[in-house]
């Protein structure tokens, strides 16, 4: 492949719609501090993509998509822990390979505390088409270079998905019951099953199982996402944790 990485322009939008171009060995992570999603989304009758906006607790504010396996790899990193900033379409990439132009927008950019990761989400069918592996490949490069990760995003096992679209039911703490929280903060819940905590806190069943789904949308309890949750579910706390 005949590229000059180094060359590659990242464009992005601020919120005063003014688009700038940086260097790739000039860009750093701030430059999406003050920025916007690179497409205009809109939704109309008809369109053909499911595209909407995510109220992520990463962002404390909404999160746009254009597809629903867009909004999968929101889910999961807005679950993650270990990602601290969520950026969507953060910029336009430009780049000449093999003599020509070429261009490339990222679905998300993500902040992670190993640093940040440049992901495009296509479907598994589609990844090893040859234009579209041959676009992953330069722009990897482009991210390597930038010494970013670099991940495509295909459909995620269909249990860990529907445990995380549930528990992001109960991301918000504000919809919680902070005496819940307390108290079930307050017992050593590590070892037990889901169906059987609820017996030992002296509260309302429906609000202990909101608390503890909450509890596992913060990482604080853990338990088997590779199987659906259950009454069964096996609870385990993290370090640091009551």
């Amino acid at each position: 492949m005949e590229f000059d990485c180094a060359a590659a322009l990242l464009i992005v939008r601020t919120k005063r719609d003014e688009e700038v171009e940086i260097r790739a060995d000039n860009v750093r992570s701030e430059v999406f501090g003050d920025t916007v999603p690179w497409r205009r989304f809109r939704w109309y009758r008809g369109q053909k993509h499911y595209s909407g906006s995510y109220w992520s607790t990463t962002e404390s504010g909404h999160v746009v998509y254009e597809s629903l396996l867009e909004l999968s790899r929101l889910l999961l990193a807005d679950f993650d822990p270990a990602v601290r900033q969520i950026r969507a379409q953060p910029c336009l990439i430009r780049a000449r390979v093999n003599g020509k132009i070429r261009r490339h927008i990222p679905d998300y950019w993500l902040l992670t505390r190993d640093g940040p990761v440049l992901v495009a989400v296509k479907p598994a069918a589609l990844v090893t088409d040859p234009n579209v592996a041959f676009t992953l490949s330069w722009v990897s490069e482009v991210a390597q270079r930038l010494g970013w990760g670099f991940e495509v995003a295909s459909e995620p096992p269909a249990a860990v998905l529907e445990n995380v679209r549930f528990l992001a039911g109960f991301r918000r703490v504000e919809w919680i019951d902070s005496a819940v929280l307390e108290s079930l903060r307050g017992i050593n819940l590590d070892g037990l099953r889901f169906g059987t905590v609820a017996a030992g806190v002296d509260a309302p069943e429906p609000l202990v199982r909101t608390g503890l789904l909450h509890l596992l949308w913060t990482d604080e309890l853990v338990t088997e996402l590779a199987e659906v949750l259950s009454a069964n579910s096996v609870l385990h706390t993290r370090v640091g944790s009551a």
